[in-house]
């Protein structure tokens, strides 16, 4: 299953497209410029830490850059098994206060397995409109719209080397004792290779999280999209993490990710890096 994600969380959690090591180098390095933001800032809110997508937008004149790394294992039936690191990056443009482009893909792919390959992955062109603010004090949500292309870049086994296009409606709301509910659901038009032509993909992801005081936030995610490919199955997947944000400007991120249903991996560990400059 290649599932989208245009903007965050394992951008695929089953066929992962993930930051080459000179941007993971380029966003350490730049950490102590984003520790010197101004301290009643609002707090980051990074997209690829989880599964789910919020309808926050970084802000106009703000670029945000999301970095970060996987490992996934996978074994079916008595196949050999497939492990699988890639590194990401995800960069975020605010055109204005409630839009922002957005590039991301997997630059570096490692597979080992029953196909060995080192290649990049799927690269991703969105976009992020907020078109409703949930007013102040109420339970009311924010929506928001989430159209994006897939770029044939990435051919078999690490992608299809067909242009894929979709949209996803977002969901946010804010709940009682610092939770927050995302919502997320939308279509994908998936590019086959054989047969050629187009299969319509389902997407559904609903993510719960809890802020911890303006530090620390834990998180935990569904992911549900049918099959992307005609011989294919549809797929769940569950995560679980933690965000950390030493700064207003900087945040942390570490999960872990498994399959609850269809092809998918056994379990992957992700972890992040995201810095905001301009705010």
């Amino acid at each position: 299953m290649e599932s989208h994600r245009p903007l965050g969380g394992p951008a695929t959690p089953v066929r992962p497209r993930r930051l080459t090591s000179l941007g993971l180098t380029l966003s350490l390095a730049l950490l102590p410029l984003g520790a010197g933001a101004v301290e009643d800032a609002e707090p980051i809110v990074p997209d690829r830490a989880g599964l789910s997508t919020s309808t926050a937008t970084v802000g106009r004149g703000v670029v945000q850059i999301e970095t970060g790394v996987a490992y996934r294992y996978e074994r079916t039936g008595g196949a050999s098994s497939d492990r699988r690191f890639n590194v990401d990056l995800l960069l975020r443009i605010g055109v204005a206060e409630r839009l922002e482009v957005g590039f991301f893909g997997d630059p570096i792919v490692v597979q080992r397995g029953a196909v060995d390959v080192t290649d990049h992955g799927d690269f991703v062109l969105a976009a992020k409109y907020r078109f409703l603010d949930a007013p102040e004090g109420s339970w009311l949500p924010s929506l928001g719209l989430l159209p994006f292309v897939k770029l044939p870049v990435s051919e078999e086994p690490l992608g299809s080397g067909k242009t894929d296009v979709g949209a996803l409606l977002l969901v946010s709301l804010g709940l009682p004792a610092q939770f927050n509910l995302d919502f997320n659901g939308g279509l994908a038009a998936v590019g086959q290779s054989r047969p050629s032509g187009y299969l319509l993909e389902a997407i559904l992801a609903a993510g719960l999280s809890r802020d911890l005081g303006e530090r620390l936030t834990l998180f935990t995610d569904l992911f549900y999209a049918t099959r992307d490919e005609r011989d294919g199955r549809d797929g769940l997947l569950l995560d679980a993490g933690v965000i950390w944000r030493p700064t207003p400007d900087v945040a942390l991120d570490a999960s872990v990710v498994t399959s609850l249903a269809g092809r998918g991996p056994d379990w992957a560990l992700r972890g992040g890096v995201s810095v905001r400059f301009g705010r």
